[in-house]
């Protein structure tokens, strides 16, 4: 996607490990909505100047229920849009759904370094299935990416769709549960240039994986 020439993207990313680090250090209570079954959060960004956004999502404290971490910071031209649903139910237990598409366009800073510090970094974790996904994107001349994340009690669906120039960071783990299970799936790979990725990964006794 080529957009007016000239204009400066500068975004840096947010720390989404480190945000998950902050989160799993608090104390670890098994959940059980009181209140609230169910939270939507539905949200659109279209952007010529200064973005600074961070979004947590889980379904549990500590060590327990389903994580996410997202974060965009920086100026430019920016279309985002973003869906999440996070609920607590009786029956199924907990469920959180995420999807995140967007387009970024950068032009290098005249600095002598003809590098490029746009980023978008994602990380989300299961631990009832013991699955993890994360997704960095860094040096970017552009990115259109359209991430969704399906968790619950009893599966993992992650589905990633990137295209861009720059490096791709990809990496996953699947285990067959949380703690002492065997390690199934351990995934992780660097792509640099022009790229165009699709990975799906499932893990559960629910599997809607769309890849031919």
């Amino acid at each position: 996607m080529r957009l007016v020439k000239g204009f400066i993207m500068k975004v840096r990313v947010l720390l989404p490990l480190a945000v998950l680090a902050t989160i799993l250090s608090m104390p670890a209570v098994l959940a059980d909505w009181s209140y609230t079954e169910d939270v939507t959060d539905h949200s659109y960004v279209h952007l010529s100047g200064y973005i600074d956004e961070m979004k947590i999502y889980q379904t549990d404290r500590g060590f327990h229920g389903q994580k996410l971490v997202v974060g965009t910071k920086g100026s430019g031209m920016i279309d985002r849009r973003q869906t999440a649903y996070v609920y607590d139910d009786e029956v199924y237990g907990d469920e959180m759904y995420f999807n995140e598409w967007g387009t970024f366009d950068h032009r290098s800073v005249q600095d002598g370094t003809g590098e490029s510090d746009l980023r978008n970094a994602l990380c989300a974790k299961n631990y009832e299935m013991g699955t993890v996904i994360s997704e960095s994107y860094t040096n970017m001349d552009y990115l259109i990416k359209d991430t969704t994340i399906y968790q619950n009690d009893n599966v993992s669906i992650y589905q990633i769709a990137s295209e861009g120039r720059g490096t791709a960071r990809l990496g996953a783990r699947v285990k067959d549960g949380p703690c002492k299970g065997v390690t199934i799936m351990t995934y992780g790979g660097t792509y640099i240039g022009d790229f165009n990725i699709r990975q799906e990964i499932g893990s559960g006794d629910e599997l809607y994986l769309t890849c031919p």
